[in-house]
């Protein structure tokens, strides 16, 4: 278990960034711009502490994805949080970058961790068929597949990967890590404007995995694969090189749920038993 050590109080943040110039959200070598190293920065500069406290994330988004409901947690010495907590969002709102917000800081309960205790995350994948292209405003954050998309077979062929299966098909392996994931929902919708919304919620993912799952519903609905061939991909186990993964900037994390308070530390458990690792 994470546990808090004596003297810490543990912090829940509620965050948002656009991903378009970030290499992902974990901190990287070299120097590359992250936004756990923009927070952790800020966080430091605030508190005005010679360490950084590091934060624990939901889900680790790659480089170019964006999340409106990220959550992450960071430990912090209980004199900190005493002296700063009324001033703390107020002051990273003025040093953080105008492209990651936090929106919420709160001290968690008991058994909180932002990554083992989550019970599902959501994310919307969001691409549009228009001949004319993207919406210039929307450039950073819409696919344009310029092949006319049969939302209906795609939502059907969205349904066919619901439920508890090995997504190594799907998913780029990681040395100890399980593909086995449980997809909860997975639809596809157009909206009034003709964006195309690819929508799933799951207790986790693999490496890729969303990005991977959308190329291959892309390919049904511009007609190159039959609506059962998501499926068949799935059952056969192995990466298909027709299944491409698709780019990251129509990738949004949208929202992330944890259980009541009291299951916190249940969640926790399971989690870190069945998957090991968790993405």
């Amino acid at each position: 278990m994470s546990e808090v050590q004596p003297g810490d109080v543990r912090i829940r943040l509620d965050l948002s960034y656009d991903g378009t110039d970030f290499h992902g959200w974990a901190k990287q070598a070299g120097g590359r711009r992250t936004v756990q190293a923009e927070v952790e920065d800020a966080l430091r500069t605030v508190t005005r502490s010679p360490e950084t406290f590091e934060l624990t994330v939901a889900g680790r988004t790659d480089a170019g994805v964006h999340a409106r409901g990220q959550v992450a947690h960071v430990d912090l010495p209980r004199g900190v949080w005493a002296e700063q907590s009324g001033k703390l969002l107020k002051r990273l709102a003025g040093r953080l970058p105008r492209d990651v917000r936090v929106w919420a800081l709160r001290e968690a309960p008991a058994g909180f961790d932002a990554r083992f205790a989550a019970i599902w995350r959501r994310y919307v994948y969001r691409v549009t068929d228009n001949p004319g292209g993207v919406d210039p405003l929307l450039r950073n954050h819409v696919l344009w597949h310029d092949w006319p998309l049969d939302v209906a077979v795609m939502d059907a062929a969205a349904k066919s990967l619901v439920g508890e299966h090995d997504f190594a098909a799907y998913a780029k392996k990681r040395e100890g890590a399980t593909t086995i994931r449980e997809i909860l929902d997975f639809g596809v919708v157009r909206r009034a404007d003709g964006v195309i919304e690819i929508e799933v919620r799951a207790d986790a993912f693999c490496h890729n995995q969303v990005r991977s799952m959308v190329g291959a519903l892309l390919f049904v609905g511009d007609g190159h694969r039959d609506v059962q061939w998501p499926r068949r991909v799935l059952d056969a186990g192995v990466r298909d090189s027709a299944v491409h993964v698709v780019r990251p900037h129509g990738l949004t994390l949208e929202e992330v749920a944890y259980p009541a308070d009291e299951m916190l530390l249940e969640r926790q458990r399971q989690a870190r038993r069945v998957r090991g690792k968790v993405h």
